[in-house]
């Protein structure tokens, strides 16, 4: 554990020998640091990440991942079960995936079959349980694009043209059949909709290229927004048409800049760096240019961002006087903002440099303020991953004080240095990286300089860290650049994820450009990073007054599986035994319930999707038992999230090298039109089938929609709320467990 140094810092103006009366600090910092100090040893930072083996993916492939966590703490065991979720872009989650970790390492894969997965952007989701206690804002998040040249008929692209200040923007869309052949004048339908309202629609038919025009009303843009552009094609009479849809979120261009001066406010009198940020109405970034106005319209500042819509300029600003932004885009629009207001009464804490050997700050208010309150103490705390780095009392003599932070203290990564008034409540903060170490040195060799067909690689893997030798667990992916382009900058690498995204809120866009060395502007762009970004991952006021935050999750030491035993008359069932039994591992264990029925297997260890058995056949009355499992927990879908400006629009032109080879692969199979099958109809099942669940003609069991609230799989559901049901995984089927288990197998009927 690293121990903290108190410093009281005292630096004043040479030359100028006037002592103030120091202010007496309410709340001392060494009370302060020991509060702080307490929450850090307590409360652990976890992080993962995952390395896919490739940036994107058709559906019928297999998807491989390693999965590794990250943990800033050493006395404690870590989490050795990793949750890795599926969402599409609806948010809906398509699948969970539980992975063991050893020594914080695990690896799993996705079969992506074309009878359940279809082209579409899915987000991979990843955390621990311990994670989950926490804002998930923090867990692994990463957009991985999916085509489909298996199941897809229909080939799209489409562009918006807007009318900028008009009140109509148009959708511009080719379709081309499997082939990639125009399907020219082609009747078509559309509809505009958002949620369960339509706003429009329409007909139209394809011009010589496979084109068609589609003008959306501007004045909807809170619909478009959220909504959808729905498309049927029909190109022969005698064949089903074809549908697509479309979201339109950048169907209308938009932007929004904002402004955040160092340390948070615009001080009178003080030469500091203002940080502006803008983004398209996808999220994205936007180039831009401009300049800073004062009241009377004369340019005091000029400034142009560093290539992903973010910068920064300096300002001298007045006391008194306005400022307002003239901000052009390049699509020629220009737009004026106003700048935060000129404050006198605030201290700040800037960034000045940093060397080899020290991360210089200082404190600064203005010589106004200064005057009012000569002498004035502050503290100074600064943090990075979780541990407490430095801690400093400051007592401004002059209207700044410098801070030097020794480097050694600080770890690689985003340092949080803030600002603290004598009562301990912060009144600024600002953020930046820090490089102490060199990152580890890997290097990859082969046998040989080319290879023939189906020739044997071998690859030499080196890793050194400042010339000493570092063993641990590496995964490598091979691709091939010419059938999967890669945009390598626009990634999220294990460096970039543990060091940079994981600290912040929201989407970072290229975040491996800020790490790659022949990117000159990459401290300047990420210095405006970090000033722009939000960074929450601890709140000091909370820690101070030791309000501590509820754990509900303990790190998991493996997978664990819990239920209640019952008797069928719904009776828990007390000092019951149970086996579980997991056949592809040889896998046994068994545990007995306690007074209230419940049981629990701990510590389990197996790969995902192993089936695994559970029985109380050792009790003598077990025909009489009915085990009902836990249902299990998933953290809530953070669906008003930043991650769909990732999304790729046109996954059929973007990575059209990809989808034609992967087309070539599933060439082999034949893929069969719609086949009409004729018969005869078979009798139709009623309720008398069901004699034993139906009665007459009524339902035994009523289940209020209220119960089923926040469910995500509706089977496991219903074997909680309705006690004796048991759900046939193979036969995707239901029946009453006692006569399930005497043999019968009469299905049991349900109604929505």
């Amino acid at each position: 554990m690293k121990h903290i140094k108190l410093l009281t810092l005292s630096i004043g103006l040479l030359g100028i020998g006037t002592t103030y009366a120091q202010t007496t600090p309410t709340l001392p910092i060494n009370t302060i640091v020991e509060r702080v100090q307490k929450y850090f040893q307590v409360y652990p930072v976890e992080k993962v990440h995952l390395h896919f083996d490739k940036p994107y993916y058709a559906v019928g492939d297999t998807l491989w991942f390693s999965t590794y966590l990250s943990r800033n703490l050493a006395e404690y065991e870590p989490s050795k079960i990793a949750y890795v979720e599926v969402l599409n872009s609806r948010d809906s989650l398509i699948q969970t995936l539980k992975i063991p970790l050893d020594k914080g390492v695990g690896n799993g894969q996705i079969v992506l079959d074309p009878q359940f997965m279809s082209q579409d952007n899915y987000r991979f989701r990843a955390y621990t349980k311990w994670m989950a206690n926490f804002d998930n804002a923090y867990f692994f998040n990463k957009v991985v694009p999916i085509g489909d040249v298996i199941n897809k008929k229909l080939i799209t692209n489409i562009e918006f043209q807007n009318n900028i200040g008009g009140n109509k923007t148009q959708a511009v869309i080719q379709f081309r059949d499997r082939t990639g052949k125009p399907m020219i004048n082609s009747k078509i339908n559309w509809e505009f909709v958002s949620g369960w309202e339509t706003f429009d629609k329409g007909k139209a038919e394809t011009d010589g290229l496979g084109k068609v025009i589609i003008n959306l009303s501007a004045k909807e843009k809170a619909n478009l927004e959220k909504g959808q552009l729905k498309i049927s094609i029909q190109e022969n009479k005698n064949e089903k048409p074809l549908s697509s849809s479309f979201l339109l979120k950048n169907a209308l261009w938009d932007a929004d800049v904002q402004f955040f001066p160092e340390g948070g406010d615009i001080i009178a009198g003080l030469a500091k760096k203002v940080a502006f940020k803008a983004i398209g109405s996808d999220g994205k970034g936007l180039k831009v240019k401009g300049s800073i106005l004062d009241s009377k319209g004369k340019s005091v500042a000029e400034f142009a961002d560093f290539g992903t819509g973010m910068g920064y300029f300096s300002l001298l600003p007045l006391a008194g006087e306005n400022y307002q932004a003239v901000v052009k885009f390049e699509n020629g629009q220009e737009r004026k903002y106003k700048l935060p207001a000129v404050v006198s009464d605030k201290a700040n804490v800037v960034f000045v440099k940093q060397d080899a050997t020290n991360a210089e700050f200082a404190v600064v208010t203005s010589e106004e303020n200064f005057s009012k309150n000569p002498g004035q103490s502050y503290y100074v705390l600064v943090q990075s991953n979780g541990h407490l780095c430095f801690g400093a009392q400051v007592n401004l003599k002059s209207s700044s004080a410098l801070v030097n932070i020794p480097k050694e203290r600080l770890p690689n990564g985003i340092v949080q240095v803030t600002l603290l008034s004598p009562d301990g409540k912060p009144i600024s903060e600002r953020l930046a990286f820090v490089q102490s170490e060199k990152l580890l040195n890997i290097q990859v060799t082969s046998d040989k300089q080319s290879y023939k067909a189906k020739d044997l690689v071998n690859l030499k893997l080196a890793v050194d860290n400042n010339g000493q030798k570092f063993p641990g667990s590496y995964s490598v992916a091979v691709i091939d650049e010419s059938k999967v382009p890669y945009n390598d900058q626009a990634d999220l690498s294990i460096v970039s994820n543990f060091l940079l995204t994981s600290d912040l809120k929201g989407n970072v866009e290229n975040p491996n450009s800020y790490f790659d060395e022949k990117n000159p502007n990459r401290d300047k762009a990420l210095d405006a990073l970090l000033m722009t970004q939000g960074y929450r991952r601890f709140d000091y006021p909370t820690l101070i007054s030791e309000k501590l935050p509820q754990i509900s999750f303990l790190p998991e030491q493996g997978i664990e599986l819990s239920g209640i035993l019952r008797m069928n008359t719904g009776r828990p069932y007390p000092n019951g035994g149970l086996l579980l039994s997991v056949p592809s591992r040889n896998i046994k264990k068994d545990v007995y319930t306690d007074q209230n029925g419940r049981f629990t297997f701990k510590d389990l260890v197996f790969p995902d999707s192993s089936k695994v058995t559970v029985n109380a056949r050792s009790n003598d009355n077990y025909r009489s038992l009915v085990i009902n499992m836990d249902q299990s927990f998933y953290p809530e879908i953070d669906k008003n999230n930043g991650y769909k400006s990732y999304f790729v629009p046109n996954i059929d032109q973007a990575f059209a090298p990809y989808l034609a080879n992967s087309r070539k692969e599933y060439r082999k199979s034949i893929l069969l039109d719609e086949v009409e099958v004729t018969g005869v109809v078979k009798k139709a099942i009623t309720n008398k089938d069901f004699p034993s669940i139906s009665g007459l003609c009524m339902p035994e069991h009523s289940i209020e929609l209220e119960r089923l609230t926040g469910c995500n799989v509706l089977t496991k559901c219903l074997e909680e709320v309705l006690t004796g049901l048991n759900y046939d995984r193979q036969k995707l089927n239901c029946y009453v467990y006692r006569d399930y288990n005497a043999g019968g197998r009469t299905v049991v009927q349900l109604f929505l």
